[in-house]
């Protein structure tokens, strides 16, 4: 889902009687309205704080410097003052729900799981479809959560319908729930059969079974169900809802590891919009997830916040203050004083496969930005023994639209078009999948 401005309401707003409605406004009560900077002419004087070198001044030469000093200290800026500090993983269940033998144009085997897991306070229930090539043996697989629920992203009526609040769109969901209108209307972002024709295994949650997109200060989903777990983390550093995606999808991946059709020893991990800002938080967290997709995740995200262009710190913190922890207000219009930027977040994934995509038509998201944060996430590949992009050195220039670069452990392409998830984007996920998961 896009974060672009429009002219509907941005302020969440909790209405009595257990009833959430979402109005939107262009800017809240007495804040000037915000413009976007769309010119590089304009971009703030910055520098990027650096990949290999400690916080104490100290040059990171070595693959063990990296993994015992400078990537636990990186993780943890991100942790405190990004996206919070999430509780120690817990014990999952899980239950086969349904089953049907022809899916994907009878190419998929395509199951409906539940996964459970909770604290003290409660528990959550996620429902993953699973699609599986037929007559394959534990399939590599890409994980990823969809925006709309599980039923829209085939229309099989035989696919459960999501009962949880969703996000209003026009045309597609009214009182903030799915009906019977919405299945199979997000069908092009998940082409189900183009990945079992590659020989890989697909598996999608709906986000909203993990924590609702709303700001309601973490009462609700996994922050109410692990609210005693989270109870001793000082209240600036507690997850915000990505950490809280993020921690949903690990607890997939630890039902994954488990399932006798997948290979969950070579999981990719995807998002798209805000849900790419997640699956890079999966990935640097989570080091079984093999490799790191970011579809359009622009700030927060794969893009680097100093440039200022787009979406900023600051109009993301305004208009959707759940997903990041409250430390992260910190550096509201003064993205030089963060001590992390993204290109460490993508450094983080080091030395496994990444692939970050932009969009022509998404400059909100600063296609630039992503496209520099990743050649600069480069340095940390080279030092753990990559090719990094695959040549002798990252390249210097942004690639022409629609020409993909795939040939190392980083990938990235420019794709024409809008923010979304397309075909295009698709066929080189998995061409780079091919090669490296």
């Amino acid at each position: 889902m896009s974060t672009q401005p429009s002219k509907m309401l941005l302020t969440l707003k909790l209405i009595t009687v257990g009833v959430l409605l979402l109005a939107f406004t262009a800017t809240a009560p007495g804040q000037a309205k915000f413009v976007a900077n769309y010119d590089e002419s304009k971009i703030p004087e910055y520098q990027l704080p650096p990949i290999l070198t400690s916080q104490s001044g100290q040059p990171i030469e070595s693959a063990e410097q990296w993994q015992n000093q400078r990537r636990p200290e990186l993780l943890e800026l991100f942790t405190t003052q990004v996206y919070g500090r999430a509780p120690k993983a817990v014990a999952i269940s899980s239950k086969l729900i349904s089953t049907s033998m022809d899916a994907a144009n009878g190419k998929a085997i395509r199951r409906e799981v539940d996964v459970t897991f909770g604290g003290e306070s409660g528990s959550v229930t996620m429902r993953l479809l699973i699609y599986t090539p037929k007559n394959a043996i534990k399939s590599p697989a890409f994980l990823g959560l969809n925006f709309q629920g599980n039923h829209s992203i085939d229309p099989d009526p035989s696919i459960s319908l999501s009962d949880r609040w969703m996000r209003n769109r026009e045309g597609i969901t009214e009182n903030n729930r799915a009906d019977e209108s919405s299945r199979g209307v997000a069908a092009s972002r998940w082409p189900a059969e183009l990945i079992v024709d590659h020989g890989f295994a697909l598996v999608t949650i709906y986000y909203g079974d993990i924590d609702p997109d709303f700001d309601d200060q973490f009462s609700n989903g996994i922050h109410g169900a692990l609210a005693t777990e989270a109870s001793d983390i000082p209240a600036d550093e507690k997850w915000g809802s990505i950490a809280g995606w993020a921690y949903g999808l690990s607890r997939a991946l630890d039902y994954l590891e488990t399932d006798s059709m997948i290979d969950g020893s070579r999981v990719a991990v995807f998002g798209h919009s805000r849900l790419g800002k997640t699956s890079l938080w999966a990935g640097a967290n989570d080091p079984r997830f093999k490799m790191v997709i970011s579809n359009n995740s622009g700030c927060g995200g794969a893009a680097l916040s100093r440039r200022a262009i787009g979406e900023t710190i600051g109009r993301i913190n305004t208009s959707f203050p759940h997903w990041f922890c409250d430390n992260y207000l910190k550096y509201n219009e003064n993205e030089n004083s963060c001590p992390v930027d993204q290109h460490q977040l993508l450094a983080l994934i080091a030395p496994r496969a990444l692939y970050v995509a932009s969009a022509t038509g998404d400059q909100w998201a600063d296609p630039k930005g992503e496209f520099l944060a990743s050649t600069e996430a480069d340095a940390a590949y080279r030092l753990l023994g990559t090719q990094g992009f695959g040549s002798s050195h990252p390249p210097a220039n942004m690639p022409e639209a629609d020409q993909a670069i795939r040939s190392g452990v980083i990938g990235y392409h420019l794709r024409t078009g809008k923010h979304d998830v397309t075909t295009y984007d698709w066929e080189q996920y998995l061409e780079f999948a091919k090669r490296n998961l």
